[in-house]
């Protein structure tokens, strides 16, 4: 039984890799800061929404709702940060991520349980496990469908 999924790899913080089944992934894109229009009374990683194919496309920082510092924090105004849209049952959210590195095969057999002492608890939630590398790191396997459904912007949709 094959059990290798395609997986679209990118950073989070300055050490960790994360990773995201692409079967939820829509498209890829560069999204430059100044285009986000900000929301206020939104929980600090909602960064706001986006105009995308015409549709307003809520933009979520990663490393903030996973409880890394906000990458928009460290930016300059002038930005370029590359967006990775999730699409669940017609529901897209946008999630931004400082950079992409690659699509790389991943046998979901290999995946090991999130344990909480291995991680923030803000992502917890988000993880459906991790993998460990050739190199021995860790790759953090986020689940696409909770984050879409994270009860933080489900009011807003």
């Amino acid at each position: 039984m094959e059990t290798k999924e395609k997986f679209l790899s990118f950073n989070l913080g300055v050490m960790d890799t994360g990773v995201i089944s692409l079967q939820h992934i829509t498209e890829v894109l560069q999204v430059s800061l100044p285009e986000i229009c900000g929301v206020p009374e939104m929980p600090n990683s909602v960064l706001g929404i986006y105009n995308w194919r015409g549709e307003m496309l809520w933009l979520v920082d990663l490393e903030a709702m996973l409880g890394y510092p906000p990458i928009s924090q460290g930016a300059n105004l002038l930005s370029i940060m590359m967006g990775i849209v999730l699409e669940n049952k017609g529901k897209y959210l946008g999630l931004l991520v400082r950079q992409l590195i690659d699509i790389e095969w991943l046998d979901t057999k290999q995946m090991k349980p999130p344990t909480s002492e291995l991680f923030y608890p803000e992502s917890s939630p988000f993880l459906e496990g991790y993998f460990i590398n050739d190199s021995d790191q860790m790759i953090f396997n986020l689940d696409a469908i909770t984050i879409i459904q994270a009860p933080m912007w489900r009011i807003h949709n």
